[in-house]
Parts: structure tokens; sequence; C-alpha cells
């Protein structure tokens, strides 16, 4: 999701958002699971595993009812708040997902606003490499199966962050993520399609250079394109 105001939009305003849709996700009024936010200046990223075929839809629309007329009154504006639809688009979980972790919890490093992860407060890595509490984020298997204990997935995750993500890499998420392509390889896409009956994204096939492979452990306003969208 893209703000529209730059005054408005504001990381305290964006958290606020984040635990919008957390709470309608986890009291099922919507139907679906948050498991990473991440609140910058201009936008929001969400991930988030769906109930159903149209809860995550639902759930922002339902924001966007709430949220949206608290904000014009509080600050006496009137008008959208948000730069246009949000977007969306699913992600393969065998060896995307966890690249998708690193992608938005990494944004505000990149974006040069902090210089670790840890340091920026409106994001969920701290409940995921650090174990702090955050009852709005749900573990997802993937991120469970990194370690058998709290201590070893949360040494496990930290690892995934010693370096940056490869430009290639990023190319292709903000690709997918611009277009509403899946991201994935092309069964997981062929497989959409087929389940939607109809083309999504670009149409570019072929073999696209691969994402890293993620280890297997024991137990709409947009920034400058070279900091994170």
């Amino acid at each position: 999701m893209e703000g529209h105001s730059t005054e408005i939009m504001c990381s305290k305003i964006e958290a606020r958002v984040g635990e919008e849709v957390g709470k309608m996700s986890c009291s099922g009024a919507r139907g679906g699971s948050l498991h990473i936010i991440g609140d910058f200046t201009l936008h929001i990223h969400l991930l988030m595993t769906p109930a159903q075929g149209q809860a995550i839809s639902a759930t922002l629309q339902a924001l966007g009812r709430r949220f949206v007329p608290y904000i014009n009154r509080s600050y006496g504006r009137t008008g959208t708040l948000w730069e246009g639809r949000f977007r969306a688009n699913s992600v393969q979980e065998e060896g995307y997902l966890l690249t998708c972790y690193r992608y938005i919890e990494l944004n505000p490093v990149r974006a040069g606003m902090v210089d670790k992860p840890d340091d920026y407060p409106w994001s969920s890595y701290c409940t995921n490499a650090l174990g702090t509490h955050n009852q709005l984020v749900s573990p997802h298997s993937l991120y469970l199966a990194l370690g058998a204990g709290a201590s070893t997935r949360q040494a496990a995750y930290r690892s995934l962050f010693a370096a940056h993500l490869d430009p290639d890499v990023l190319g292709k998420i903000r690709a997918c993520l611009q277009t509403g392509t899946p991201l994935g390889n092309d069964r997981f896409r062929t497989q959409i399609e087929q389940a939607l009956g109809v083309k999504v994204g670009f149409s570019g096939r072929g073999r696209p250079k691969k994402l890293p492979v993620e280890p297997v452990m024991d137990d709409e306003l947009e920034m400058d394109p070279e900091k994170g969208i």
C-alpha cells in the first residue's frame, strides 16, 4: 500500500495501519495470518496468509473504510489517504518466502533510514530475529522450521540477514510486486493461472535467475528505486 500524502504518511501513522490489519487478522474478522509488517515513510509492506480466497482483499478494504475517515478527522483533511489500490501478489513458499521476509525487513536499511534492521521500530524484524513479543505477528511454518527452539530459530533467522539481497533478486521481487506477477518458478505461476483462469503479470517466461536457496536449519508513492520500493 502506498501513501498519497507525505505529510500524513509518517511512520507512526503507518504503524497504526499495521496494527489495524493485525487486529482484524487476529480477531478472525477477515481470516488470515500476518507474518511480516514493514511500515515505511511512504508505503507499507504486509506479508500475509489468507484463511480463504478473498480474505486479504476484504481485510484491506475494511481497513480503508475504518482508517481513512479516522485520519481525515484527526488531521482536518479530506480525500483519500492512499495513492491508489493496494498491490498484491502470491508468493511461492519453498525458496521464496523467507527471501520476502528479508526483502521487507531490510528495506529501511536499503533506504538509509537505519544501519541495522533491529534499529527500525516499525518492523517485525525484532519479533522474528530477537523474540520481541508482538501479538499481531503469527509465525509461518517455514519460519518455525528454522529451528526446534526459539533461540535456535532466531539465531538462524538472524544469519539470513548477514548479507544484503542480490540486485537481481531485488529486481525480480519489485517487478513481480509492481505487475501482480506471482513470485515463484514457472510451475507455480502456471498453477496460479490455471486456478484463476487468466494470465497474470508480465509475460516473460524462460529461465529467470533463481533466488538464492534458503539454508535448511537443523532443528502507493514510490521511494528511490535504488533504495527500495
